[in-house]
Formats: structure tokens, sequence, C-alpha cells
């Protein structure tokens, strides 16, 4: 198999590019670097590339009447339309890919300019969501070409966002292992980890698969039978079908991003007051300030290899679908299996609230 080295870039379908633009760069401090807009020849979509140290969001919205993109906001609302994988040989990797099961998009197609040349390449994924293989070459290779690097770019205040931990996909019930099966077979991607929740009110099955290097990340989950509606059955049903429900950030002080992040008007979800008074009962030795943890609603987890600490943002889009989660890893290598009980009940709050629990 050809070798897949990291996430490229995360493409939103969002119903207004700009604004959509204006709030990534204000809120979470990601720095626009390069458009294609009408004025420099883009006829069909208006699209912006924002970046913030390792992490790449393009964010695309319609300007035709018609056309995929509008009509993937019309059915999704504002979500994830592209997760994009940096590789050695685009068509080499498509063509394995397609070989091996997956339902080809976009064959590779060169873009050359000015010593640059970049080819991209497309498959399907879950949902209407794909797969991008993006190959670079030359030194001005960073983003896509038909972009223009944005030759005076405001002024940033970064929040301490880092790179891209993981990607978490809600599939419908019943579909869990065949996604499974699809990255292990067709990408060779291997699983990780397995995590079923069960909640007084909902439950989910999930797991995540990894790429060979560990630098990609797919989080996947379905719902299970239970008496109320879960978080995942609520994003099936107002996204419309299996979609990338949150981004995992990274960060080196998630207590300065939560910081910056909340002073910049993002909400987070609120953890109950008793799990703090149950953490050191939970886990031991807790090494962190429990006060502190409190205070943002962090939450902590431990196991064999260090430390977790994780938030979650409230939904970003008018559907309450698309969310953040800002992540410090401090050894750990798992996605707070123990916390994650504790973030169904916080979200089961919110929905009771929207009355769709």
């Amino acid at each position: 198999m050809p070798h897949i080295n990291e996430i490229a870039y995360v493409e939103f379908y969002v119903g207004n590019a700009s604004q959509a633009t204006h709030f990534y760069r204000t809120a979470f401090g990601f720095q626009p670097v390069a458009q294609a807009t009408l004025d420099i020849g883009a006829r069909e979509a208006t699209s912006f590339v924002l970046r913030q140290n390792e992490i790449t969001l393009i964010l695309t919205s319609s300007t035709a009447a018609a056309s995929p993109v509008r009509e993937h906001v019309r059915i999704h609302g504002d979500s994830v339309k592209d997760i994009a994988f940096a590789v050695d040989d685009a068509a080499q990797t498509f063509a394995e890919v397609v070989r091996r099961g997956a339902s080809p998009v976009l064959p590779p197609t060169v873009f050359e300019q000015n010593g640059t040349r970049v080819v991209k390449a497309t498959v399907k994924a879950f949902g209407d969501t794909v797969h991008s293989f993006i190959e670079r070459h030359g030194t001005c290779a960073r983003f896509l070409l038909g972009y223009q690097p944005i030759a005076h770019p405001q002024t940033v205040k970064p929040t301490g966002l880092s790179a891209i931990d993981h990607v978490a996909v809600c599939v419908e019930p019943g579909a869990l292992k065949s996604w499974f099966d699809f990255y292990i077979e067709v990408f060779d991607f291997h699983q990780s980890h397995q995590e079923d929740i069960v909640t007084e009110n909902t439950a989910m099955n999930s797991g995540v698969v990894r790429s060979e290097n560990g630098r990609i990340q797919i989080s996947i989950m379905e719902p299970a039978p239970h008496k109320s509606t879960s978080q995942i059955e609520e994003y099936l049903a107002l996204h419309q079908g299996s979609g990338a429900q949150h981004i995992a950030l990274l960060s080196e002080d998630i207590f300065r991003t939560v910081r910056a992040l909340s002073e910049n008007g993002i909400e987070f979800l609120k953890t109950p007051a008793n799990y703090y008074d149950q953490l050191e009962k939970r886990l031991g030795r807790v090494g962190e300030d429990v006060s502190r943890l409190r205070e943002l609603s962090i939450l902590l987890d431990h196991d064999h290899w260090g430390a977790l600490l994780q938030i979650f943002t409230k939904p970003l889009h008018d559907r309450p679908t698309t969310f953040m989660e800002i992540m410090q890893r401090k050894g750990a290598r798992g996605f707070g299996g123990g916390n994650i009980k504790a973030l169904f009940e916080a979200i089961e709050r919110e929905q009771a609230l929207r009355g769709t629990l």
C-alpha cells in the first residue's frame, strides 16, 4: 500500500465562506493564508485556506445558483466534506484503494503553475464525505493551485492550537463494523480502540482506526438501542446521514487555549460538579490542580502511558451537529474512555434543552 502520511486539510462546505473565515479567524485564531474567489477567476465556489501551526482548514461556499457545494449545504448544513490525506504518490494511492474497493470520485488530476506541481485524487468515504489524496511538489505547494496567497492578511491572535489529533464520525446503526473493515482493508489502517457507552438515557458503540504511522486517527461511532434519542441519533437526523461530528484539536497548554477561546466567545459544555468530586476516587493520584479543571470544565483521564485533558465546545453552527474537541496529551494514547460517559451526560442536558432527547 502506498504511504499515507497525515491529514493534509479538512474542508468544510458552508453557506458563506467569507463569514465562516471571519469566525474561525476571530474565535479560533486561524490565519487565512490563501483564497480562491470570483475576482481571481473562481467561478462556481469561493474558498479560503486557514492555518494554525500544523492544522489546515478549507472553507468553501457556492457562488452558483446550483452546484454540488450548495446541494451539500442544503442537505447537511455547514459540515465537513473532505478529510484529505497527504501522500507521496496520489495516482498510485488512488489506484490501489480503488482496487481494494473504494469508490472513485476524482481521478488523479495534475495542477501545475510556476514550478509547483500538485496531484489530487478523491474517493468516497462515509455518507457524502470524501477522502482526497494530495501529492505536492515545489516550494509553493503548501495549498492547492488555483488559490492565491493573501498578500496582506489581517492580524490574528493564535489560541495555541497545534495539530489535528483525530476526526470523530457518526454512522448509522449497525454500520460500525463495515466502516472498521473499510479503513482496515482499503487503507491499511488498524483498529486501536473500542468503547461501548451506556448512560441512563442513551447508548453508543465506538472505536478508533489509525494509520500505520499513527498520524491519522478516525473515531467512528454508531447509536446503540436505548430508551432515548442519543447524541449520535440526533446528529444523524439533523445532518441527514453519516458525517464528521467533531474534530479534535491538540494544544500544548489546554488551560491557556480554553481561556483564549472563551474570551473569543466560544462556549464549552459544562461538566457536572460531582465529576470533580469523584475524580480522585476514580483516578487515584490526579496530578493536576482540580480547582483549575473545575473552573474551566476540563475533563481528565489516565491510561497506561500518561494523562489526557479534554473539553468539547457547544455546536458551532445553526444545526447542533459539528463541534470541536480541545485536547492536551501528556503521554496518553487513549481517547478519554473514562470521560465519555460524562461527555454523553453533558450533551444529553443540551439535548433536553433542545427537546431532542
